[in-house]
């Protein structure tokens, strides 16, 4: 009797908040771990100011293909934002409590800016493709106009189709555990302390996964496929080379971007209880690409690395 009686009491208990508990297993010495996420976040911030402020003030790189990479450094530095800050005081101040609300907000920002990530490398293969296998219908195709028009439709697919998300989350009751061990507020996470059923959560974030991040990634492997075979037709070694070059390493961070969602989205679907190295994948899945990516397509773009050299030059000669 006495039993029944206590899981009713704790049945209409609500928990006020969740213990973000960080790096399962390595709760010790996980705090040493905060060097590296700082200095990688504080790389993702400087390098992609660096370009924003290159693009701007470089008349040369108002292009479409630079106004995708701009978009690009604007998610980058919102996704970094949205969980390096929490898990730096989670680590230094041990400020492991969120709120409801506040872990809710978070669950929406980074299904919001990892899906705007997924959708501008979109429009940056397509870009790619148009500029290598349609070069004569470059300038007609790649617009302005198109460039406002997919920022539009990503900022709207991206921002309303992840609002499911932390609304069917905050539907769950949480009635008597509280402690995520985690560092951030994953969706399958936090809903696996509800004390109801959360399949719909789980449908939700598979059906999510499928349709936005799904379709980019076949969408992405269609540009660069055909982006080869017209490579691979090209009769100067040298235009082939450096085409192929340029691909790979781009195609490189992409596919450990979704890697990483696969790999996360397995371990959650599988009903596992996370281990170490999926938290810490999801972990760095937020924070490389946005650290490496302006690295990465300024190195390989001579317009833009000139460019930033000579923002560079121009900043040390004001100081």
């Amino acid at each position: 009797m006495f039993p029944d009686l206590r899981d009713s009491n704790s049945s209409k208990f609500q928990v006020s908040e969740f213990i973000l508990l960080g790096f399962p297993g390595i709760h010790g010495w996980q705090h040493w771990l905060s060097l590296p996420l700082a200095l990688l976040y504080l790389l993702a911030l400087s390098a992609n100011v660096l370009i924003l402020i290159t693009i701007n003030q470089e008349t040369m790189l108002h292009q479409p293909m630079y106004h995708f990479l701009g978009i690009l450094a604007v998610v980058d530095m919102g996704l970094a934002t949205t969980i390096v800050p929490k898990i730096l005081a989670i680590l230094w101040f041990n400020a492991k409590a969120i709120s409801l609300p506040e872990c809710f907000a978070q669950m929406y920002a980074i299904h919001c800016f990892v899906a705007m990530e997924s959708g501008i490398f979109v429009c940056m293969a397509i870009n790619r493709y148009v500029a290598i296998c349609r070069p004569l219908h470059y300038t007609s195709m790649i617009t302005e106009s198109f460039v406002i028009k997919a920022t539009v439709f990503m900022v709207l697919r991206n921002g309303l189709c992840p609002i499911s998300v932390p609304v069917l989350a905050a539907q769950r009751h949480y009635c008597s555990r509280n402690q995520i061990e985690h560092c951030l507020c994953s969706n399958l996470g936090v809903t696996s302390l509800s004390c109801d059923d959360r399949t719909i959560n789980s449908v939700n974030q598979l059906f999510l996964g499928w349709t936005l991040m799904g379709g980019d990634l076949v969408l992405i492997i269609l540009s660069y496929a055909l982006i080869l075979h017209s490579v691979l037709k090209l009769s100067s070694v040298e235009a082939a080379s450096k085409a192929l070059s340029t691909c790979t390493s781009h195609l490189i961070l992409i596919l450990f971007f979704y890697t990483a969602v696969i790999v996360i989205s397995i371990t959650y679907g599988a009903g596992m209880r996370v281990p170490l190295i999926p938290v810490l994948l999801n972990v760095l899945h937020n924070v490389i690409p946005p650290a490496l990516n302006p690295m990465v397509y300024a190195l390989k773009n001579k317009e833009l690395r000139q460019s930033l050299f000579k923002v560079l030059r121009l900043g040390t000669k004001g100081h």
